[in-house]
């Protein structure tokens, strides 16, 4: 176990904390997870912390839409603390709920560096929950979390998971290289919005953005639930012995990238 200490951000719904957890901790570094309600109090600093995880769930019930109210009370009870963790590099990963949380309080796209709502995360095409493996091409070889990747299986499981954003924003996010995962096919070719490869109708199969710098990550897939090989649908037919998922590497990345350029 190294210093590095990750917070793993959680509020009334969320659901997905443990296993984030769990993962984080198999890669080295310490995680605690912290009701949103000890930052807003200044209970507890956020700056203390070297790395930050809002994991997926239900927030607050999803009243309103998902992430809405999680998304506004971080960005605006202490989105001054986020807004400097975020300029010290320290990495920052939104998972499902996690992901609608960061693009409710502006902290992704974050286009030009920006924060504001810039892009939705609105209802499945099919207007309905989604639980499923999909397929993802990684598509961005800046972001720090998906080094060494280029095509990986993650579960989904949402009902508000369709990326949308305007014609203007999409361009500069495809121009400044911040789409970082997009629905695919088996064979690694893009889904091209079709169902079920593109679980929820996607904009250009978007399931994952980044920040320009590559430090904020949000994808709408569970790299957590993908992290031991044992949980894939497959995993007694699969040929690779390895212990470890492909979501294994996200986390891995980020304590790496902690402990090599955060401490």
């Amino acid at each position: 176990m190294t210093k590095a200490k990750v917070c793993i951000l959680r509020a009334p719904g969320t659901n997905c904390d443990l296993e984030t957890k769990f993962a984080v901790e198999q890669c080295g570094a310490k995680a605690e997870i912290i009701h949103i309600n000890k930052f807003v109090s200044k209970e507890k600093d956020l700056l203390s912390y070297h790395g930050l995880i809002i994991p997926g769930g239900f927030s607050y019930g999803d009243h309103v839409r998902s992430g809405a109210i999680m998304g506004k009370i971080l960005g605006e009870r202490f989105g001054e603390e986020v807004e400097e963790f975020a300029k010290q590099n320290k990495p920052i990963l939104g998972i499902c709920n996690g992901f609608q949380v960061l693009i409710e309080s502006g902290f992704l796209p974050a286009i030009e560096n920006k924060r504001e709502v810039q892009a939705s995360l609105c209802k499945n095409d099919n207007n309905k929950f989604e639980c499923r493996w999909v397929y993802l091409k990684v598509t961005n070889e800046k972001c720090i979390f998906t080094k060494g990747l280029s095509f990986v299986r993650f579960p989904v499981a949402h009902a508000e998971g369709k990326f949308i954003t305007s014609e203007k924003n999409l361009k500069k996010l495809k121009a400044s290289k911040q789409v970082v995962f997009q629905y695919a096919l088996q064979d690694q070719s893009l889904a091209e919005r079709r169902y079920p490869f593109n679980p929820n109708g996607s904009l250009e199969d978007i399931a994952g953005i980044c920040n320009p710098e590559g430090t904020i990550l949000g994808l709408m897939p569970h790299p957590e639930r993908a992290f031991l090989r044992i949980t894939y649908p497959d995993w007694s037919r699969a040929k690779s012995k390895n212990e470890f998922g492909e979501g294994y590497h996200i986390f891995k990345n980020m304590v790496d990238y902690i402990i090599n350029e955060v401490l």
